[in-house]
């Protein structure tokens, strides 16, 4: 059904109006000289809720763990209205309907090397290049090439008004010529250009990062990074009550209310828990099976239970964090009516355990589903050992939490990723005519508010689909010990630690 597919964290936006501060990497008012330990700084004890999934290459999963580690960074970064924000590229211009001219700052490689036009326009065409392509490429061709001294003049085979946007996404982070080995092999390791850089990794089990004291936007305050990977949220919210952390992102609500209230700190999200079913095979073929199936869900209860009030009840693709999506829903587009599940109606259902209520989300929508007269069998797994199947379209059903703004930025981006015959992340197997229309009229539109409603339109054909449940849009919970400061709440999720994170 899809020519390539993408694999990425489990998780983009022209503007989106948030609550917040300014979530771009790099400088700005996160630098710091000093925090009166010598300006040596101690090292920051960090636990993350994902291992590495496909060795640290940036075109996967792993990319937005290199980001949030402050490892790596692109030409543009997200700033707190969802808005393109200088990062490596101080400045851009568009030139013509198809090309972006990008001026680039004084910067250098944690390798040594200076982040010169030709670097940045090499690392470009290997992201171009790679297979499957990183996600926030899904659809678009671009050619890079130098342009004097620090311009960079970036071309795309169709005008792309968002491309400042796109060039944000952590997949698309800027690496030294060295990070490039033969065939497919990418290294991030010594090659990037963020705050802290990568000296060791340990598997899926831990990595060490010490400070890039000639990081364009600053010294960090802290010496280095001890980061963990600890998939069991249990235990990650344990070891930071015992003080062997002094960062633990993705507290289950479970473990919040064993929380000092100042340790824990829950953040709005762009990320919405889904149910998606297999549109293209099995039992949810049949849409009229998809609708008696998102028909059976009693959405309410997972904000309220599951969640014990760390979310909001599924209303859409986007969620409440996307401010300006539920003044412009509509209703869905072109719903099958229900049919009365039958006894050979037997389901896969799978989800991951890194996040730890998608289990017992996925226990709920078992229930209610044998409720409405399906037969269930459940699966749960480690992320990186269910993605493949799930992207391959073996299960019937599959619960998902999602960034919807976390690849580019770009509200049609997911859209086109997730539910378009050749989507790279179509974990529902989607493949709607309709809805495929209706996601290449709103990629063709650079105003604003125009791009907005027509993003609408196609969420309408979307969820008309029945191909996806929204069931909770979430909050979610980082416990931060008493001794941390300055650590990054980004609703995009991109950014955990910055220059000014210490303690």
């Amino acid at each position: 059904m899809r020519s390539h597919r993408r694999s990425r964290l489990l998780a983009p936006f022209l503007l989106v109006p948030l609550t917040a501060g300014c979530f771009a990497s790099g400088g700005g008012g996160d630098s710091a000289s000093g925090d009166g330990n010598d300006g040596d700084g101690a090292r920051l004890r960090v636990a993350l809720a994902f291992p590495p999934a496909e060795n640290l290459s940036p075109y996967g999963a792993d990319a937005t763990l290199l980001s949030r580690l402050g490892v790596t960074e692109g030409l543009t970064a997200l700033d707190a209205n969802g808005s393109a924000a200088p990062a490596l590229a101080e400045s851009w211009r568009r030139d013509g309907d198809k090309t972006w001219e990008f001026t680039l700052r004084d910067a250098t490689f944690q390798d040594g090397g200076a982040v010169t036009p030709a670097a940045v326009a090499a690392s470009l065409t290997h992201a171009t290049d790679a297979k499957p392509a990183p996600a926030a490429l899904a659809g678009v061709t671009l050619d890079a090439k130098a342009s004097g001294d620090r311009v960079v003049r970036v071309t795309t085979a169709e005008p792309d008004p968002v491309l400042p946007l796109r060039l944000s996404s952590p997949s698309l982070a800027i690496l030294s010529k060295d990070a490039y080995g033969k065939g497919s092999r990418v290294d991030p390791v010594g090659h990037a250009t963020g705050p802290f850089e990568l000296t060791e990794v340990n598997g899926a089990t831990s990595a060490s990062l010490d400070r890039f004291d000639d990081y364009w936007g600053g010294r960090a305050q802290a010496s280095g990074i001890d980061a963990r990977f600890i998939a069991d949220g249990t235990a990650r919210a344990n070891a930071l009550r015992t003080g062997e952390l002094d960062i633990a992102e993705a507290v289950p609500v479970a473990q919040a209310a064993s929380l000092d209230e100042k340790t824990r700190r829950d953040t709005a999200t762009t990320r919405t828990t889904s149910l998606l079913l297999n549109a293209s095979s099995g039992t949810f073929k049949d849409a009229g099976l998809r609708a008696a199936a998102r028909a059976a869900l009693d959405t309410s209860v997972f904000a309220k239970d599951v969640y014990e009030g760390y979310g909001d009840p599924g209303a859409g693709v986007y969620g409440p964090a996307v401010t300006w999506a539920g003044g412009k829903r509509t209703a869905p587009v072109g719903r099958a009516a229900a049919k009365k599940p039958g006894d050979g109606n037997t389901i896969t259902l799978a989800t991951y355990d890194n996040r730890p209520e998608l289990p017992e989300v996925a226990q709920v929508v078992k229930q209610q589903l044998e409720k409405a007269g399906f037969t269930v069998e459940l699966t749960v797994r480690e992320y990186s050992r269910l993605e493949g199947d799930a992207l391959d379209g073996k299960f019937d059903a599959f619960v998902l939490a999602r960034n919807t703004l976390l690849d580019t930025g770009d509200p049609v981006a997911v859209l086109a990723s997730d539910y378009t015959c050749d989507g790279g992340f179509n974990i529902a197997q989607l493949c709607d005519e309709g809805v495929d229309r209706a996601v290449a009229d709103a990629e063709k539109i650079a105003d604003t508010a125009k791009r907005q409603d027509a993003a609408m339109a196609a969420e309408a054909r979307i969820l008309g689909s029945d191909a996806v449940v929204p069931l909770v849009h979430q909050r979610i919970i980082t416990g931060v010990a008493d001794s941390a400061q300055g650590v990054v709440l980004d609703p995009y999720e991109r950014t955990l630690v910055g220059t000014g994170t210490r303690r």
